[in-house]
């Protein structure tokens, strides 16, 4: 690897890092300017591209069946890494992975309230009734968060999101950075109902290589996956209603939010698995 293609890598890493700390704090000027330059050079190209390719969908109803092909696409290409990870991955890399997505795991949808006071009213109720699910409906012990804690306990890891930001991979912050900018920084809410559309569908499928892995591995804990693979059909119908409830879609940015979801989200989990892969655990 050349040296240019190095500095790149290093630059793009710190970059992803700075971002997370920059967005869980009230920046200062300089951090607001570094935060707009870091979204500028990594999300907002892939969202307006996104935009412009989008297909001429001539309905909210045609948007919705474009998204159902995309994941049954998705879903019938499940790539080598799930397949190791279901059925091979040994305990040790299996906690590689899930550290990868601990800073995710241990805030799940904390990040994702401040985007329903941006939604117009029947659409954000929609999405509302699915971060309250989230949460456990109240239940400490039920919410998602809580379920990661309880896997890394029986893992015997630690609880403390700022024991990840050392060994967190670039593509596993952006995955967190993302649900950020959809919900408080992307300028229009709706790339939010696509992406988050398309995220509570694709994870049907897309956990279900974690939760063989981890009964496979004899893990008790593994609610967190197994939950997911129970609730979230019913997230997938809350978010395709949050959508058909807007009066003026945008289906244009709707579909980016779609294609920026499943390229984060798909390029974050091949990561983190091709780097327990590597470890000889």
């Amino acid at each position: 690897m050349n040296p240019a293609t190095v500095a790149a890598r290093l630059q793009r890493d710190r970059t992803q890092r700075e971002l997370h700390g920059l967005y869980g704090q009230v920046p200062d000027l300089d951090g607001y300017a570094a935060m707009l330059a870091i979204e500028e050079q990594w999300i907002l190209p892939a969202a307006r591209a996104h935009e412009a390719a989008a297909p001429d969908f001539a309905s909210a109803g045609e948007l919705l069946a474009g998204l159902k092909d995309f994941l049954a696409a998705e879903e019938a290409d499940i790539s080598d890494n799930h397949r190791f990870l279901a059925n091979e991955a040994t305990l040790g890399q299996f906690k590689v992975v899930v550290g990868e997505f601990a800073l995710d795991g241990l805030t799940e949808s904390e990040s994702l309230l401040p985007v329903v006071p941006r939604l117009p009213y029947r659409s954000g109720m929609a999405v509302f009734r699915v971060l309250i699910d989230e949460l456990g409906c109240g239940n400490d012990e039920k919410s998602h968060s809580q379920l990661y804690r309880d896997l890394l306990l029986e893992l015997g890891m630690s609880t403390d999101p700022d024991s990840y930001l050392d060994s967190t991979g670039p593509e596993c912050y952006a995955y967190v950075n993302m649900f950020h900018w959809l919900a408080s920084r992307a300028p229009s809410p709706q790339y939010f109902l696509g992406a988050y559309g398309y995220f509570e569908s694709s994870v049907l499928y897309g956990f279900q290589s974690f939760a063989r892995a981890a009964k496979r591995l004899g893990i008790q804990q593994d609610a967190y996956y197994t939950e997911h693979l129970y609730i979230d059909s019913y997230h997938s119908n809350h978010m395709r209603t949050a959508i058909r409830a807007l009066e003026e879609p945008d289906l244009a940015k709707i579909w980016a939010g779609v294609r920026l979801a499943s390229d984060i989200v798909g390029t974050a989990t091949e990561a983190a698995i091709t780097r327990a892969r590597k470890a000889s655990l």
